[in-house]
Order: structure tokens, then C-alpha cells, then sequence
């Protein structure tokens, strides 16, 4: 059993230039290194892990993905949120990110 994390941050939003238009951000260096020290149990599906994330007034499940070229974790924001919460490319976006079981 992992201990409940809550991480707060603020990121850029961006849209992932090969095919289908994910828009994503990526989780600071220093929470990254946070959540790999916590989260020591095998990952999911592509070294995936379980995250709650609240944006504004939005709170959904779905999971972060780490990524060689940052060495960080990818959080994926589907159009509902985006929607939702008038959240553009390049905008600096602040995260409440849960780790789950």
C-alpha cells in the first residue's frame, strides 16, 4: 500500500504535435522525482500510475505516463476539462494531482 500524495503545481499546457492532438502537461522536475520516491510498486500499462487530478472546479480520474526526454511524467487533459475550465495551449495551468492505488 502506497501513503495518499496530493501534489500542487502550476504548468504549461501543450498540444503533442504527431497524431491526434493530445494536449498534455508535464510535471515539474521536483514532483517527479517526489511521486518516483513514493511510488515504488510496478507500474501499470506503459509504466503508467493512477492519478485524481482536480483543475479549477474539474476533478477526474486518469493516469500520468512517464517520458525519457524530460525524465518526467506526462498528464494528459482531455477536451471536456479543457472545455470546462477555458484552458488553452500555453497557458500556465495549476494541478492538484492525487496518486492512487
Amino acid at each position: 500500500m502506497i501513503p495518499e500524495s496530493t501534489y500542487h503545481f502550476s504548468a504549461p499546457l501543450w498540444l503533442y504535435q504527431g497524431q491526434g492532438a493530445w494536449h498534455f502537461i508535464t510535471l515539474p522536475h521536483d514532483v517527479a522525482a517526489r511521486i518516483r520516491t513514493v511510488y515504488t510498486r510496478p507500474r501499470r500499462g506503459w509504466g503508467s500510475i493512477r492519478v485524481a487530478v482536480t483543475i479549477g472546479a474539474t476533478r477526474w480520474k486518469t493516469s500520468i505516463f512517464p517520458e525519457r526526454a524530460t525524465q518526467s511524467f506526462l498528464l494528459p487533459i482531455k477536451a471536456e476539462v479543457r472545455r470546462k475550465e477555458a484552458l488553452e495551449v500555453g497557458q500556465e495551468v495549476p494541478v492538484a494531482l492525487t496518486i492512487l492505488e
